[in-house]
C-alpha cells in the first residue's frame, strides 16, 4: 500500500519547533494587547466574490493563486488568501461601525495561496495581522507601523527599518497611472510579458517586477510621490515627520506598491536582518476604499500582515532566545501490579491539584526512570508494594538525586511545597 505524504507547499510543524511558534504567538498577542488591539477570528473560507472585490480581480492572487471550490449548495467559496477583506466584512456585518473609533483588531491563523514554495513561503501559511479602522489621519498609519516594529523588536530581530511609499488616492492616482502607462508603452518592446499584461490590467504592479530586463524601465519610471494631490502629500509629510521625531529609520522606495488593489496612500514594509541579508518581514498600508468595495460606507483603515513561517526562520537564523515549553514536573513510577493501580489513582489526584504529571505506561523500574529523565521531570514518585503497605512512597529529586520517604497522606502538600503549586 502506498504511503501518504503531505501536500506540496505545506509543512508539519513538529513538537521540537512548537516553542518558536508559541513564543511568536505570545509576543504578537501581548504586544497587540499593550497597544489596545482586540482579537478577532474570521472564517478560513469565504465567498470568492469577497476576495475578487477586495483583493482585486486583476491581481495574481485572485487570478492564479486562490484555492476556490463549489460547496454543497453550489456556492463559490475560496480559502482565504489574506485576512483584511474578511476582517472588514466582519466589521460591516457585525455593526462595528457604531463602536468608538478607532476600532483596533488583530488576528492570527492560516491562509492559502497556490504559489511556488520557497524558504519561508508555503501554500498553506500562517500570518499575524492587525488593522486600525475608522481613523483617516496619519497617526493611525504610525500606530500600525509601530505595532509591527515593536513585535519584531520584542522578538529580538536586528537592524529594523521601514521601507515607505505613498501610492496616492482616487483623486491623484489616475493621473499617475496614465503617466506610468505612457512611460511603459514607450518601452513595450523591452519589458517582460507579465508587465505588458499588467500595465493595462493592474498598472502599479509593474513597479514590483523582478525581471532583469524591466529594471531600467522601473528605475526611469515616474514616482508616485511626485504626483500626489495636496491631501495625500500632507498626509505623507506628517507621517514622515512622526518617524523623524521618533528616529525610526526609513527609506523612501518608489517601487513599493504592495500586491493588493485596495491600498491607498501609505504603503510600508518592515525590513530586518534575516535570511542571508536584510529583507522584508512584513508589509501593509492604508485601504480607505475597501469597505466601500464590499458594500459598506466609505471607511478609512490601515493594517499590515506578516508571515509567521518567515518569522520563525529568522528567529532561528538570528539565534533568538526562545523559552522552552513547560513540561509536567512530576513522573510517577511503579513496581508491581498493586502499585500500578495505586499509581493511576495518585496520578489523577496530582493532576486535580493543577500539577502536571506523567505516568510510565510500560517497562521495568530502570526503563521507567530513564523515561522520567528523558522527559526532564523535576520530581519522580516511586511506588513499590512494600512502601505502599507502610503508607509511604519514595520522592526523588531528579536534579540532585536526593530521595525521601513521604507518607501517602502528605503527597499533595509536599508537592505543592516543592513545586510552588
Amino acid at each position: 500500500m502506498a504511503r501518504f505524504s503531505r501536500p506540496k507547499g505545506t509543512q508539519d510543524i513538529l513538537p521540537e519547533d512548537q516553542r518558536y511558534w508559541e513564543h511568536l504567538l505570545n509576543v504578537v498577542g501581548s504586544t497587540a494587547r499593550d497597544y489596545g488591539f482586540e482579537r478577532i477570528d474570521t472564517p478560513a473560507f469565504e465567498s470568492t466574490e469577497l476576495f475578487a472585490r477586495g483583493v482585486g480581480s486583476g491581481t495574481d492572487i485572485v487570478e492564479k493563486e486562490m484555492y476556490s471550490f463549489k460547496d454543497k449548495g453550489n456556492r463559490d467559496m475560496s480559502l482565504r488568501p489574506e485576512f483584511t477583506a474578511g476582517v472588514i466584512r466582519a466589521y460591516l456585518e457585525n455593526g462595528m461601525q457604531v463602536w468608538p473609533k478607532p476600532v483596533k483588531l488583530y488576528s492570527t491563523g492560516p491562509a492559502f495561496r497556490y504559489e511556488a514554495p520557497q524558504a519561508g513561503r508555503y501554500r498553506q501559511f500562517h500570518q499575524f495581522n492587525a488593522e486600525v479602522i475608522g481613523v483617516p489621519g496619519p497617526l493611525a498609519d504610525l500606530e500600525i507601523m509601530l505595532l509591527a516594529w515593536d513585535i519584531y523588536d520584542r522578538l529580538g530581530f536586528k537592524n529594523l527599518a521601514f521601507q515607505l511609499n505613498s501610492t496616492g488616492c482616487p483623486v491623484c492616482r489616475p493621473t499617475y497611472i496614465k503617466t506610468l502607462q505612457t512611460h511603459y508603452h514607450e518601452h513595450i518592446d523591452i519589458i517582460c510579458d507579465d508587465c505588458r499584461r499588467r500595465i493595462d490590467q493592474n498598472p502599479l504592479r509593474v513597479l514590483d517586477c523582478k525581471k532583469g530586463q524591466c529594471q531600467p524601465v522601473i528605475a526611469a519610471a515616474p514616482k508616485t510621490t511626485e504626483m500626489l494631490c495636496d491631501e495625500c502629500d500632507a498626509h505623507f509629510s506628517e507621517l514622515k515627520g512622526y518617524l523623524d521625531a521618533l528616529e525610526r529609520p526609513y527609506t523612501l522606495n518608489h517601487r513599493l506598491v504592495r500586491g493588493l488593489d485596495y491600498y491607498t496612500k501609505t504603503v510600508f514594509e518592515v525590513w530586518a536582518e534575516g535570511i542571508g541579508a536584510q529583507s522584508a518581514v512584513c508589509g501593509g498600508g492604508r485601504y480607505d476604499g475597501l469597505a466601500e468595495l464590499l458594500g459598506g460606507p466609505r471607511t478609512p483603515g490601515v493594517g499590515f500582515a506578516a508571515g509567521m513561517e518567515r518569522a520563525v526562520l529568522v528567529m532561528k537564523e538570528q539565534n533568538v532566545d526562545v523559552p522552552e515549553l513547560p513540561v509536567p514536573p512530576v513522573f510517577v513510577v511503579y513496581l508491581g501490579e498493586t502499585a500500578r493501580t495505586y499509581a493511576v489513582k495518585l496520578l489523577t489526584e496530582i493532576r486535580a491539584l493543577g500539577v502536571g504529571a506523567r505516568i510510565a505506561m510500560r517497562g521495568g523500574l530502570r526503563s521507567q526512570l530513564k523515561q522520567a529523565n528523558r522527559r526532564a521531570s523535576k520530581l519522580v514518585i516511586l511506588l513499590g508494594e512494600d512502601e505502599l503497605s507502610r503508607g509511604e512512597v519514595t520522592l526523588r529529586d531528579m536534579e540532585t538525586g536526593e530521595q525521601s520517604m513521604v507518607p501517602t497522606t502528605a503527597i499533595a502538600s509536599v508537592l505543592q511545597e516543592r513545586l510552588g503549586a
